[in-house]
């Protein structure tokens, strides 16, 4: 690493873009997986849900991999000269990259063998090896193989007539090496065998016929390896190794050469399963001339390959949580609440007309947001829905509601985001089930994602309309509200209402941008909206009054407001970043940034809040937002950034940004080198996930 410390005296002379002031973006990202894997190894924490950390850390790489490597790797490839704002190209990314990810590899697999396997076999959950079958278990999952297996697997010879099969994208796969030859004469030597994705990659043993305590387990890959030879008949196996294939899986769709943008993201969705080869997983056990001859033929080279010692598909041992019936070893059962004034009104709008509510899932639950929805679906007095929806559950009860507003006659209409990474084919059959019903379907607007979270209501009351609106800095999906830290504002404010119609009028319709009362926007007034924020606190600073800036965000990259950030430090402004995941930011080096404390809350709950605090000279502004420091949520999507403003609720999200930075057991303080501290207290221990579900309990 640079050494950042020494201290630059003459403010004035120190260029804010020298790379020595960024971290790099990737190893960030590498870093926060650190921190979620960190929690495996947590004794305090459950031993099942340290298993789901585990897997989490894993899952987490493959989508490292397949969007973030990926991309470096593409850009190394158009423009090798190219630097990201630490000063690295895209091959010294790519090198320094591969260092960090092999090293987080081994710890994986070391946490897998040394911690959860021997501490989950002393709660009686067992992972039984091949070595260790007893006869009555052979005989099972032989019967097994043959009536479940045997039937749907499909070896391929490599020979002339057989080439390499296509693989699909994180499969499990094997590559067995043969001798003998076939009914027709051939022996090529080698076969590849694709495990169906259908198939469960774990299976319970049942206790009573194969004599086997209740939690038994055995790798769907031990199942294929033990009896594989029975799919070449006459031939004799030599060795038979797993290997996983990952693949560039981010969508590329020209907004400049598209007329449709359904069937554009519906074409490319087809090749996502065979993207570009970006790493390949091996058996440990592998030969090195077949590890080569993989490589070879996914034109791998030696930093994308990774030989692992036991499972190549790891994240599917989080199977087990849902396997295992043991709730002594998860977390205990949470029950959120509900506002008491909002439970105590039979109908929203009368409610929410008399004050503005926020509600912090999943604290609070959200519940309220689907019955917001649902009221407006039956009552006579609306005449009007509108949302946005970028991700949502498959059977979500928002879409059931407005399906029933429109069958019901009520003018409903959808902002869809097609390009949701990964939801992308679930947000594609959404917009025809809503389509079917009448409900008019717009994908926002070609060259911007809308990743603004908001809901409009119409009512017309009396003579006149009146506007309700819900906006939240997380998704309208019911389950990942249950563990994703967000919040939602409802109100009818006259300003905030017109000005989420007009955003509206934005999306679905063509037109100069409007002037908006109290939204910030992306991609026209956020940004710019921060840094004028941001300088005005640096105004007071110089003043010598009290100057403070608090964010909570997913992640802080974009230069410009990095650059505003220091700017705030060097006049002495008291900064406070909470900061879930990426941080180029460096914090802590004197002369440029030692005002700025960076933290990472990693606990139960995934933290999702979007917040932006400042402190106005002692009439502190409070914004919540859909958006975080980046680059493309500043300039390349469409969200909004809302204030909060009533005293009582703006005190409340204050207050929860203290407890924040109170936390000494579940935050990771940020070093001026890009790495983490976790802080440790041995007494008086506060964690803030517990203190708010104690404090919002129902």
């Amino acid at each position: 690493m640079t050494d950042t410390s020494d201290k630059v005296d003459d403010a004035t002379a120190i260029d804010l873009a020298d790379p020595r002031y960024y971290f790099n973006r990737e190893l960030s990202l590498l870093e926060f997986n650190d921190r979620v894997l960190a929690q495996a190894k947590d004794e305090n924490i459950p031993l099942l849900e340290r298993l789901n950390y585990l897997c989490i850390s894993c899952s987490n790489l493959d989508e490292f991999y397949e969007v973030r490597v990926a991309s470096v790797i593409q850009m190394a490839e158009m423009d090798p000269h190219v630097t990201a704002s630490d000063g690295l190209n895209a091959q010294q990314q790519l090198d320094v990259i591969a260092v960090k990810a092999h090293q987080l590899v081994a710890e994986q697999y070391r946490v897998l063998h040394e911690l959860m396997i021997p501490q989950l076999a002393a709660q009686e959950i067992r992972f039984i090896r091949r070595a260790d079958w007893s006869d009555l278990q052979r005989q099972w999952l032989q019967k097994f193989f043959h009536e479940e297996l045997l039937p749907i697997l499909t070896p391929v010879g490599l020979d002339s007539a057989h080439p390499f099969p296509r693989i699909l994208n994180k499969s499990l796969n094997f590559i067995i090496s043969l001798t003998g030859k076939d009914a027709f004469g051939r022996n090529s030597g080698r076969a590849i065998l694709q495990a169906p994705r259908s198939l469960p990659r774990i299976i319970s043993l049942p206790s009573i016929e194969t004599d086997s305590g209740e939690h038994d387990f055995v790798f769907l890959s031990s199942i294929i390896h033990a009896f594989v030879d029975e799919l070449f008949n006459g031939m004799t196996v030599k060795c038979c190794h797993q290997f996983r294939v990952t693949r560039n899986s981010d969508l590329y769709v020209d907004d400049d050469a598209i007329d449709d943008l359904l069937n554009a993201v519906e074409g490319e969705l087809t090749m996502r399963n065979y993207g570009d080869e970006v790493r390949l997983e091996i058996d440990a056990n592998c030969s090195e001339e077949t590890v080569r001859f993989l490589a070879a033929r996914f034109g791998i080279t030696n930093d994308q390959v990774f030989l692992v010692n036991g499972p190549v598909n790891l994240s599917r041992v989080q199977e087990i949580c849902g396997l295992v019936d043991r709730p002594d070893l998860k977390f205990n059962s949470y029950k959120p609440s509900i506002p008491t004034q909002l439970s105590r009104h039979k109908n929203y709008f009368a409610a929410i007309k008399k004050q503005d509510f926020l509600l912090h899932h999943p604290y609070e639950s959200f519940t309220p947001v689907v019955e917001f929805v649902r009221q407006a679906s039956v009552d006579p007095d609306v005449l009007a829905i509108k949302q946005t929806l970028y991700r949502t559950s498959s059977d979500s009860p928002i879409v059931n509601a407005l399906l029933k507003a429109s069958r019901a006659g009520k003018e409903v209409t959808v902002v869809i985001e097609l390009r949701a990474r990964f939801d992308e084919r679930a947000n594609i059959t959404l917009a025809a089930k809503l389509q079917d019903a009448a409900v008019n379907v717009v994908y926002g607007v070609v060259g911007y994602k809308t990743h603004a979270k908001m809901c409009l209501v119409v009512r017309k009351e009396g003579k006149k309309f009146r506007d309700y609106v819900h906006l939240g800095t997380g998704n309208y999906h019911p389950n990942t509200a249950k563990f994703y830290t967000d919040y939602g504002l409802f109100s009818c404010n006259r300003e905030l209402g017109e000005d989420v119609r007009k955003v509206f009028v934005q999306l679905t319709s063509l037109g100069k941008v409007t002037k908006l009362h109290k939204l910030l926007q992306s991609p026209f007034t956020l940004h710019k909206g921060l840094l004028g924020k941001i300088a005005r606190e640096v105004e007071f600073a110089e003043q010598g009054l009290p100057a403070k800036i608090i964010f909570k965000v997913n992640a802080v990259v974009e230069d410009e407001i990095i650059k505003a950030l220091y700017q705030a430090s060097q006049a002495g402004v008291e900064i406070k970043l909470i900061v879930r995941g990426i941080c180029t930011l460096r914090p802590g080096i004197a002369g440029i940034s030692e005002n700025i404390e960076v933290r990472s809350i990693i606990g139960r709950f995934l933290e999702h809040t979007r917040v932006y605090m400042f402190g106005n000279g002692g009439s502190p502004e409070v914004y919540c937002a859909s958006a975080d420091i980046m680059g493309r949520n500043m300039f390349w999507r469409v969200e909004a950034c809302f204030p909060i403003e009533q005293k009582q609720l703006k005190t409340r999200v204050l207050r929860d940004l203290d407890s924040y930075l109170q936390d000494n057991s579940q935050s990771w303080i940020m070093q001026s080198d890009g790495s983490y501290r976790q802080n440790k207290a041995e007494e008086a221990i506060y964690r803030v996930q517990d203190e708010l579900m104690a404090q919002y309990a129902g």
